[in-house]
């Protein structure tokens, strides 16, 4: 029976990093890993979404040619669904093939197949019993499955896709009803809106995107009807039928006809592998202190499982988090420092409180917002639409939370979380010199307007 210092169940963003990270500090390590190493980010979400917006985003770009001068005769404009499917394919088969060169490089030990934990020392997998000093557990998320008559039929005939299937879906279909107004269905929206299809949302809530900002999400809708895309709010989907999607609304039953579904209403940590541990849970996930331990000695969870802030980058930071606190260094996971983003047209990206928050809860609170259209560098790109917004504490400026809805918001958004991590105040980006021409001055500029007022509005 082979012993490892660290054996880690699930090879996602958490659990790969956690292995490499472990390797480098010297500890014999392992990862069990039932598919293909790097997760559902690498393989079925965040890569491969990120890579068909990037063939849309192109798409848009040439068709709105004539804002930069540039003559393009749109009836020559095509698109080749397959070969856009094709480029995805490879990113993700490099970057994958990067991450299996990565573990081997540092010396890890990769088991493919399914892991079973029998207790916090011992994982099964297949016929061989593995063990370990520390366990750490990592082994994701899948699809919420509402129990919605007609939805399980709806998956096996192909009507109906998670956001894994759609991924490969083979054409561009004319119409699409997303049950779910999420982080996820918004994206999938606005893609194959791209490409020319009547999208339809259906959410239950009374809004979508619920944990953005609310000034940020009134001005990110404004954008998806821009782009034809129908957002039904207050919406319960009551039947999937073979060519429509039937819900509840007003005490109306209303039917919409479809040709393909996507559903996506939430993720689901997966537990069932490590159930013989008895950990404390509750319904979102389980239960870790700031060192991602749980109430078993030496077993620690990270990612999805926790049901906290499900996104790679936190899994990933969480891995390297746990290691070290299994090396012997006190460090701490600070589920408020971590970042969120919507990769659509333009980008919401977001971290710390929201405005409304900052009204429920009382607290004192100071707001600043420069538009990107004040933004010389916005201007020459062409690339006006949105503005950043930061929430502060004005009697010491302490960064609250920042919101920012720019084409590049998920980079934009990177100084302010460094400021958050470091407990730098607001008047420390007001004072860093910024880049000009660049759209990062338009964070300098919110932050100069957070203390007296910006200079170029």
């Amino acid at each position: 029976m082979e012993t490892y210092d660290i054996l880690i169940l699930g090879g996602g963003p958490g659990g790969y990093v956690a292995a490499i990270k472990g390797a480098q500090l010297g500890f014999k390590v392992a990862v069990i890993e039932k598919n293909t190493v790097g997760g559902v980010c690498l393989n079925e979400g965040c890569i491969p979404t990120k890579t068909l917006l990037k063939s849309a985003k192109v798409y848009r770009l040439i068709n709105h040619a004539s804002n930069y001068g540039i003559t393009v005769d749109k009836t020559a404009v095509t698109f080749n669904w397959t070969d856009i499917l094709k480029r995805k394919s490879n990113v993700v088969k490099t970057l994958t093939d990067g991450v299996k060169g990565l573990l081997k490089k540092n010396g890890v030990t990769v088991y493919n197949g399914y892991g079973e934990v029998i207790n916090s020392t011992t994982v099964k997998v297949g016929d061989v019993e593995l063990r370990t000093n520390h366990l750490i557990l990592a082994t994701g998320a899948s699809p919420v499955i509402p129990p919605i008559p007609g939805l399980k039929e709806g998956l096996e005939n192909g009507f109906v896709y998670t956001y894994k299937g759609l991924l490969d879906y083979p054409t561009i279909p004319k119409t699409m009803v997303v049950i779910g107004g999420g982080v996820i269905g918004v994206e999938f929206a606005q893609l194959f809106a791209s490409f020319g299809t009547k999208v339809t949302i259906l959410e239950r809530l009374d809004n979508i995107v619920s944990t953005v900002d609310d000034e940020i999400r009134t001005a990110y809708i404004r954008f998806l009807k821009k782009d034809h895309i129908d957002i039904i709010t207050n919406a319960n989907v009551t039947s999937v039928n073979s060519d429509s999607v039937t819900y509840e609304l007003n005490n109306q039953s209303i039917s919409i006809k479809s040709d393909v579904v996507l559903l996506s209403v939430g993720m689901k940590p997966n537990t069932e592998a490590f159930s013989a541990l008895n950990l404390n849970t509750t319904k979102s996930g389980v239960v870790v202190n700031e060192k991602l331990e749980t109430n078993v000695k030496n077993v620690y969870a990270i990612g999805d499982i926790t049901g906290k802030m499900m996104l790679a980058h936190a899994a990933s930071a969480a891995g390297i988090v746990a290691v070290e606190n299994i090396s012997g260094k006190a460090s701490t996971f600070v589920f408020d420092h971590v970042p969120s983003a919507i990769y659509g047209f333009p980008e919401v990206a977001w971290i710390g409180i929201t405005e409304q928050t900052a009204k429920t809860n009382q607290l004192p609170y100071k707001v600043s917002k420069f538009p990107m259209l004040g933004n010389g560098r916005s201007l020459a790109e062409g690339q006006t639409d949105g503005f950043v917004k930061v929430i502060i504490n004005p009697d010491n400026g302490e960064i609250l939370g920042a919101h920012i809805l720019a084409s590049n918001a998920s980079d934009l958004l990177a100084e302010v979380v460094l400021a958050m991590t470091s407990e730098a105040t607001i008047a420390d980006i007001a004072n860093a010199i910024h880049l000009h021409p660049s759209v990062s001055e338009t964070v300098m500029e919110s932050a100069i307007g957070a203390l007296l007022k910006p200079i170029h509005i």
